[in-house]
């Protein structure tokens, strides 16, 4: 992760971070993030969660996608920091770029399960009807078109 020993002060602040982000304390997750960037300033989470974050909590979307992307630059086979500049875009409005950026952290960082589901998520896909079977299968295909034919598109 960087430079800092697990017990660093940088680690410290983001658990703090992480655990403020999990409570809906955006503002305050920001500032002790920021705090860990401070210890080390080419973390890539820590640059990661501080764009993120300044998108979020501050509606600094330029500045948080400049910095969402130098994390990739650093360490590009991580799924949260894919995450992390999704969530840039839609906060933004552009969910377009949200799901091409969700697309690739889906292939560089190996398939990871909270990729796919925020890609579901954003792309507003209801889940298959046979979840046992792929969402290509053909029985999910047909049993697809049947739903949407009768009660219409996911919202």
């Amino acid at each position: 992760m960087g430079s800092g020993s697990l017990t660093g002060i940088g680690l410290v602040e983001l658990a703090k971070c992480l655990r403020h982000l999990r409570d809906g304390h955006k503002g305050i997750a920001l500032a002790h993030i920021r705090r860990a960037l401070k210890t080390e300033p080419h973390n890539p989470f820590f640059l990661s969660y501080v764009g993120m974050l300044s998108a979020v909590a501050e509606k600094r979307y330029l500045a948080g996608e400049k910095l969402c992307r130098e994390a990739l630059e650093i360490k590009w086979n991580h799924p949260q920091l894919y995450l992390n500049l999704a969530e840039v875009y839609h906060q933004a409005g552009r969910d377009g770029e949200a799901m091409a950026t969700l697309r690739r952290g889906f292939i560089s960082a190996g398939r990871d399960v909270r990729i796919r589901r925020a890609l579901e998520k954003l792309d507003g896909r209801r889940p298959p009807i046979l979840s046992s079977l792929r969402r290509g299968h053909l029985l999910n295909r047909i049993l697809g078109r049947l739903r949407h034919r009768m009660i219409g598109p996911a919202v």
